[in-house]
C-alpha cells in the first residue's frame, strides 16, 4: 500500500476545560475517499478545523508525506495542500463563474487588468475535468444549482494545489439528483489517483456508494475504523449511533 499522503497521530483539541478532540488517528491515502462519520457533536468539525489551519492541535501530530506539519494559519494548510470545501462554499452568487473560481487569485496583465479570457477557459477546462461543462463561465454562479456550485469549489481547490480534499457534508442540502452529481463527482476526483479525499456525511447510503475507507467518531475519540468491505451494514450502523448496540436504544425508547 502507499504511504498516505495525510497522517494524524494521537490529536487532543481542548477549549479551555472542554476537550474537543481527545486522541483521533487518522491515515488518508491518495486515490481513496476516507469517509468521517459520527453523530453531531462527535468531533468531526473540530477535526477538519484543526486540518484546516483553524484550530491548532493542543496535542498529538500531523504528518504530511511522512513530515511533521504545524499549521498556524488556514494558508498554511493550504500551501501544504489541504484543500477545504466547507457547507457555505465561500461562494458570491452575485459573481460569476470564472470570477468565484479566482476568488482573491486572479490573473493580471499589464496596469492590473484581469486576464479574464484566460481565466475563462482555465474555470471551463478545469470544471469540465470533474464533470461540468459551463458553456458560459461568465454566467453568475447564483443560476447554478447546489450541486454545480459543490463541483465548482472542488474544481477551484484542485486547480489551486489541493491534495487532500475534505468535504464537509457536500451532499447534505441538495436534492436527491443534485446528490448523485456531487457523488460522480467525488468518484472522478478519486480516479485521478492523485487526490486523497476526507467526505464528511451523515448518510450511511452515500457512505457506501463512494467511500473506500471509514473513521467514526463519538465525543471526540475514535470509536471504529476500516475499509468498505470490513465493516458491514449492521456494525456501521452501530457506529453512526455512537456505537450503541441496537438493543439499548430500544431499551432507552422503551423506558419514556
Amino acid at each position: 500500500m502507499a504511504e498516505p499522503y495525510l497522517r494524524v497521530e494521537g490529536l487532543v483539541k481542548r477549549f479551555g476545560p472542554f476537550t474537543a478532540l481527545g486522541g483521533v488517528d487518522l491515515e488518508v491515502y491518495p486515490g481513496e475517499v476516507h469517509c468521517l462519520l459520527g453523530d453531531n457533536g462527535a468531533g468531526k468539525s473540530t477535526l477538519i478545523k484543526t486540518l484546516a489551519g483553524v484550530h491548532q492541535p493542543t496535542e498529538g501530530k500531523i504528518y504530511i508525506e511522512g513530515k511533521p506539519v504545524a499549521f498556524r494559519t488556514p494558508r498554511d494548510a493550504s500551501d501544504a495542500g489541504i484543500g477545504t470545501v466547507y457547507q457555505d462554499l465561500a461562494v458570491n452568487p452575485l459573481l460569476s463563474v470564472t470570477r468565484n473560481f479566482f476568488m482573491g487569485r486572479e490573473l493580471k496583465g499589464l496596469l492590473g487588468t484581469l486576464r479574464m479570457d484566460e481565466m475563462n477557459k482555465i474555470a471551463h477546462d478545469e470544471m469540465l475535468k470533474i464533470g461540468i461543462d459551463f458553456s458560459d463561465p461568465t454566467q453568475a454562479v447564483g443560476t447554478m444549482s447546489g450541486g454545480q456550485r459543490q463541483t465548482l469549489a472542488i474544481a477551484r481547490a484542485i486547480h489551486f494545489g489541493a491534495k487532500v480534499l475534505i468535504l464537509d457534508e457536500p451532499t447534505s442540502a441538495l436534492g436527491q439528483k443534485q446528490q448523485m452529481g456531487v457523488l460522480k463527482t467525488i468518484k472522478r476526483v478519486r480516479a485521478r489517483g492523485d487526490i486523497a479525499i476526507i467526505f464528511i456525511t451523515h448518510n450511511e447510503i452515500h457512505s457506501r456508494l463512494v467511500g473506500d475507507r471509514f473513521t467514526f467518531l463519538a465525543l471526540g475519540k475514535t470509536i471504529g475504523a476500516g475499509t468498505n468491505s470490513e465493516i458491514g451494514d449492521e456494525e456501521m450502523r452501530r457506529l453512526m449511533s455512537g456505537g450503541a448496540e441496537m438493543g439499548d436504544l430500544k431499551q432507552e425508547l422503551a423506558a419514556i
